[in-house]
């Protein structure tokens, strides 16, 4: 490691680890983008950049380490869901509202995903799929599954329905441009989400009640 970062990390305010990926989750939901500069970082989060070479290696180490900040806390409420003693229709209701409002908080979130599995390592990209895609993977199949097994649910492919909720709730929320050109808006606002919340919870949960 350089005596540069090592110097300004002794400088650096306590918390600014966290500060860096704040700001870049930040910049990228307002820029509707899975990308930042350097320079941007810097200017929006009063650090020296030299501090993403200190904690993270480089920017792609940046981008991972946001990734498994946003994923982590994703998989931690999904297991604690399966844990409550609820019935599969309120526990799927609850689910969905939460995919929505996670994609509306950093709707950047699936495209990161996917890129960072696309060019990391074979190594990466593995560690990627096994901390977070099989996971989820897995809690579709015992979400969808119980539901059936109890008569609530149809018996429906609990991989297809993990790309359709996904889908529908990602896809909302990484399309200001088609807001913008269509519809003459491209604010992600709380009115906006609670509204697709709304919207998405009835539209899917029709598609698979029994």
């Amino acid at each position: 490691m350089s005596t540069l970062a090592q110097d300004v990390a002794t400088e650096a305010p306590p918390g600014a680890r966290e500060q860096l990926l704040q700001t870049a989750s930040d910049i990228m939901r307002e820029g509707d983008i899975v990308d930042i500069s350097l320079s941007e970082l810097s200017l929006r989060s009063g650090l020296n950049s030299a501090l993403v070479k200190y904690y993270f290696g480089n920017k792609a180490g940046l981008m991972k380490a946001l990734l498994d900040r946003d994923m982590a806390g994703i998989i931690q409420a999904v297991d604690a869901l399966l844990a409550k003693d609820w019935d599969p229709e309120a526990r799927l209701r609850h689910h969905i509202g939460k995919v929505v409002d996670t994609y509306y908080h950093t709707p950047y979130l699936n495209r990161l995903l996917m890129r960072l599995v696309r060019e990391s390592d074979p190594d990466e990209a593995h560690r990627i799929a096994d901390s977070y895609l099989t996971p989820l993977s897995r809690a579709y199949d015992k979400l969808i599954k119980d539901g059936v097994k109890q008569g609530v649910f149809r018996d429906v492919d609990p991989q297809l329905f993990y790309f359709t909720t996904t889908g529908a709730c990602d896809r909302f929320f990484s399309s200001r441009l088609v807001l913008k050109h269509c519809y003459d808006t491209e604010a992600l606002t709380e009115e906006l989400r609670d509204r697709y919340r709304e919207h998405c919870i009835d539209f899917i949960m029709a598609g698979i009640l029994a």
